[in-house]
């Protein structure tokens, strides 16, 4: 019986709009590979026929990965070499892959990163916030109560916040964004990035939430969504939430008891929501 060197599977970004933005190295890759999957073939197709990459493709997405990996994974250790694409950008950031990148790993089959675009480090890039340390928590749950639940976990992080978010619900994250984490926390909401209607807002979260909602182009393509950490601002951010826990409060109790209970929930100081109230 003949026996195959092993192949290896390549982890292959493409661009995140500008088809320009796929590199030299990405194009010798995509055209030397036995196999591409692709997380949508029929959408890889238009980058591919771009450059005249004529390779075989097959899908891989969320649906059918687990059982695709062990089949990709055989040809790979009968000495394939395979190239690993999502629709947009880096694969397996909040695109499929895992699976066949840990199934490759445990074969033992070498894993090779093909660097390219990324919309979340290409946002943080152009943001102007820290960007020393961040966290990615990729897309908001879709229902409204368990996104407000998951954004109360993350009210008090220090680092910068980055989310992927659909036109669907920009406008509603964004409030939601605004109403857990103080509508005076400073963020960004980068739009359609490298593409012709690219924009790049940059306000307090109340502000991007009024200009989106006003603004019906705003609301359409591709978002990534970046709020400043609590760090620097954890007062402000704390008041912010203090002043929406009283107004909420003082509709059901005297002001006094309802500035009590605010300062106890949100960790605001009582005598900043008197200044507030009187203001």
């Amino acid at each position: 019986m003949t026996q195959h060197a092993p192949g290896k599977l390549w982890i292959v970004a493409t661009p995140i709009g500008n088809l320009d933005d796929l590199s030299a190295r990405a194009q010798t890759i995509l055209r030397q590979v036995d196999l591409i999957a692709a997380e949508d073939t029929r959408h890889s197709a238009a980058l591919l026929q771009h450059y005249g990459i004529a390779t075989r493709r097959v899908a891989l997405h969320e649906h059918n990965e687990r059982e695709a990996s062990a089949d990709l994974v055989q040809r790979m250790r009968d000495g394939a070499q395979i190239a690993l694409i999502s629709d947009a950008g880096t694969p397996l950031v909040s695109d499929p892959g895992f699976r066949l990148v840990r199934a490759a790993r445990e074969a033992g089959i070498v894993v090779s990163p093909v660097p390219g675009a990324c919309a979340a480090i290409a946002a943080l890039s152009a943001a102007g916030l820290p960007s020393d340390r961040f966290v990615f928590e990729g897309f908001l749950p879709a229902k409204a109560a368990a996104r407000r639940a998951q954004l109360q976990v993350l009210r008090g992080e220090t680092r910068t916040l980055i989310f992927y978010e659909s036109s669907h619900r920009i406008v509603e994250a964004v409030e939601d964004l605004a109403a857990v984490f103080g509508g005076e926390r400073h963020a960004v909401v980068a739009r359609e990035l490298t593409k012709l209607f690219e924009t790049v807002l940059d306000d307090s979260l109340s502000g991007l939430a009024a200009r989106i909602k006003a603004d019906a182009n705003q609301q359409r393509g591709e978002f990534v969504v970046l709020v400043a950490g609590a760090g620097d601002d954890a007062d402000a951010a704390r008041l912010a939430e203090g002043r929406r826990v009283f107004e909420l409060l003082r509709r059901e109790m005297a002001p006094g008891k309802a500035a009590k209970l605010a300062a106890e929930i949100s960790g605001a100081a009582r005598n900043a929501l008197y200044r507030a109230e009187q203001s």
